[in-house]
């Protein structure tokens, strides 16, 4: 059977300790350990030594000047909002959709996935529809934003895309009507006569929970009869 294997790694050991320096008749010793030197005295020397190498490295390496982080980023931002212009303070990792939400108090904006895929935070950041929920603030402060709440005119009439969907019964639950008004303007604002394809393909960015698509791109193409 010689050269078949797995083989026991046992075999062919004499009997006895795997480590002979620790036999029981305590013949051999290791020899990085002297004859005198106790348990105490060689952890005491190995803490010991550790202590000089740490201190080495300072007492050799070179002193620099300390100076501030020329990345600092100005947290205080003028981001202009439905016509007006707000001075916030925001830290540069806080995204749009809760600037707008949390400290500009315009909750019609929503949060659901938080992941840049359903759609129920689209607003319009120099007339492109994007996701605030990913969008960083900081990245659109010289941008024109548009909310939901900036659709409709200053006298309270809503947009023809707004009546269109209440004429069309779009909303059920109403989570994601604010995403898909957003979405509309934003394609009429650039083609006013769409196509029932490119009206889908404009709303495809927005998740329904109650699955009223097909009311939405009714609405899409009735308010795009009446602007």
């Amino acid at each position: 059977m010689d050269g078949i294997g797995p083989f026991d790694p046992t075999v062919g050991y004499p009997p006895g300790p795997a480590i002979r320096e620790i036999g029981p008749d305590g013949s051999k010793i290791p020899l990085w350990k002297p004859l005198h030197m106790s348990r105490r005295a060689f952890l005491r020397g190995v803490v010991c030594s550790g202590t000089v190498i740490a201190g080495s490295a300072y007492l050799f390496s070179t002193a620099t000047a300390a100076r501030a982080d020329a990345r600092a980023v100005e947290r205080m931002l003028r981001l202009t909002v439905n016509g007006r212009t707000h001075t916030v303070d925001v830290p540069p990792n806080e995204t749009l959709a809760f600037t707008i939400r949390y400290r500009l108090g315009l909750t019609g904006t929503k949060i659901g996935c938080n992941s840049a895929e359903c759609g129920a935070c689209n607003v319009m950041v120099g007339g492109m529809t994007v996701y605030s929920c990913s969008t960083l603030t900081h990245r659109v402060r010289d941008k024109e934003i548009t909310t939901v709440e900036g659709i409709a005119r200053p006298d309270g009439t809503l947009h023809p895309v707004q009546q269109a969907f209440i004429d069309e019964l779009a909303p059920q639950c109403g989570f994601c009507t604010p995403g898909m008004v957003v979405s509309a303007v934003a394609l009429l604002n650039v083609n006013p006569k769409p196509t029932i394809e490119e009206a889908r393909l404009a709303l495809s960015g927005n998740l329904c929970r109650c699955g009223a698509y097909d009311h939405y791109l009714r609405g899409v193409m009735t308010a795009a009869e009446r602007v």
